[in-house]
């Protein structure tokens, strides 16, 4: 593993050395950064310096909601909050082929509760990009890896107000270190996405002490009827009615040695550090205002899941091992209104079947489009049942409101 990171470090520090400064090309800063997918249906509000060495956009996202939750054996209850209140700065600098991208969290639920001796989690990515042409992406920083779909399109593209149970409890998410990307997209024949990562494996904003555990990510994504329209692979639905059928089929694994965290780069710290590996499968496909997804996710590991306080055996935290599925399906009409439904399934694996259970999640959702969806108003229905190891049940719902507007 270490000689394939050195040469991996290697690789990207020659390409940058590569590089041409060249006069800038405006037209060809599209900011399409593979890592970094943000639905806009513009590029928000940009300056240029005069001598054209420096851009900067700037983007704002809000999503404000309401929520009824019922819980079974308890009383109903109403939440509101700010959901997700997001800036975003990018742009070049002395040249378009030199790009960063920084976004920064405000909302409650994005910064997470403040603890002692934990960072505070505004910083969500801050990352350098060379981009030598169409074809590749080399970064370094903190931003997204290349894990399942879902996770990977920003959540200003979700058709419903939240992210599936499995993304909740499989996904990759966010990590530091390095990225390549090799993008190979064209508009209507067999098209092809190669995507690696050397990261820390600790998460975002970790400053944790150094050890040697790193994460190993890759993934591979095919597309055999031609790019989407507006890289439509990076938002849900139909909103762009494809005139032609549009597939795309991908998979991910990652190894992430010696993790610290109960979901590796989320979740709460473990007693012992623990190996685990993921693997992410997912399919989407759209025409005509129709769209389907479906996704398998899982985790496991080499040792036992579970890790025990070493000052008292009666305290223990777990790596959450499994698997699960995820079905989708929508249909947007001519009035821009869009129904969805989703069904998840979530497993356990026999090391925690006893400390949580296996859930069953149904989903409904009306989606009215003002400007795709960078300007929409969600409405849900979701019921969960949960069932666990000595053969009971729990049966749980909430409706949901949400307002989503941004540039």
């Amino acid at each position: 593993m270490k000689r394939f990171s050195y040469t991996f470090l290697f690789l990207f520090f020659f390409a940058l050395m590569k590089a041409q400064i060249a006069k800038p090309n405006h037209e060809s800063n599209d900011i399409k950064i593979s890592a970094l997918p943000y639905y806009s249906f513009g590029k928000g509000i940009g300056l240029t310096s005069p001598d054209s060495l420096f851009q900067f956009n700037i983007r704002f996202r809000m999503q404000n909601r309401v929520t009824y939750i019922k819980n079974e054996f308890e009383t109903g209850a109403y939440s509101a909050e700010i959901r997700r209140l997001r800036l975003r700065f990018d742009g070049f600098v002395v040249n378009p082929k030199f790009l960063y991208v920084i976004q920064l969290s405000f909302a409650p639920g994005d910064v997470g509760e403040v603890k002692e001796g934990e960072n505070l989690n505004i910083i969500r990515d801050a990352v350098f990009i060379y981009r030598p042409n169409e074809h590749w992406n080399f970064s370094f920083g903190q931003t997204k890896l290349p894990g399942n779909r879902q996770r990977v399109n920003s959540s200003g593209g979700l058709q419903l107000t939240d992210r599936s149970i499995n993304n909740a409890k499989f996904t990759i998410d966010r990590d530091f270190g390095f990225q390549i990307h090799n993008l190979n997209e064209f508009k209507d024949k067999f098209s092809y996405n190669f995507k690696a990562a050397v990261t820390t494996g600790e998460g975002r904003n970790s400053t944790d002490k150094p050890d040697d555990g790193v994460a190993f990510t890759g993934k591979i994504e095919l597309l055999p009827l031609g790019a989407f329209a507006k890289d439509g692979t990076y938002f849900e639905g139909d909103v762009i009615r494809e005139q032609k059928p549009k597939l795309m089929i991908s998979g991910a694994f990652q190894q992430n040695n010696h993790a610290r965290r109960t979901q590796g780069q989320l979740g709460d710290d473990l007693y012992e550090n623990r190996t685990m590996k993921s693997v992410l499968l997912d399919a989407m496909f759209k025409y005509n205002g129709w769209a389907a997804m479906a996704s398998y996710m899982s985790r496991m590991t080499p040792d036992n899941a579970i890790t025990f306080d070493p000052n008292d055996s009666s305290k223990i935290k777990y790596v959450y091992t499994g698997n699960g599925f995820d079905y989708q399906l929508s249909y947007i009409n001519k009035k821009n209104y869009e129904f969805i439904g989703r069904y998840s399934i979530q497993n356990t694996s026999k090391d925690i079947r006893t400390l949580t259970p296996n859930t069953r999640e149904y989903t409904f959702g009306v989606t009215k489009y003002l400007w795709e969806h960078t300007f929409k108003l969600q409405s849900e229905l979701t019921f969960d049942e949960l069932q666990y190891y000595n053969g009971t049940s729990k049966n749980n719902w909430y409706l949901r409101f949400q307002i989503e507007i941004g540039i």
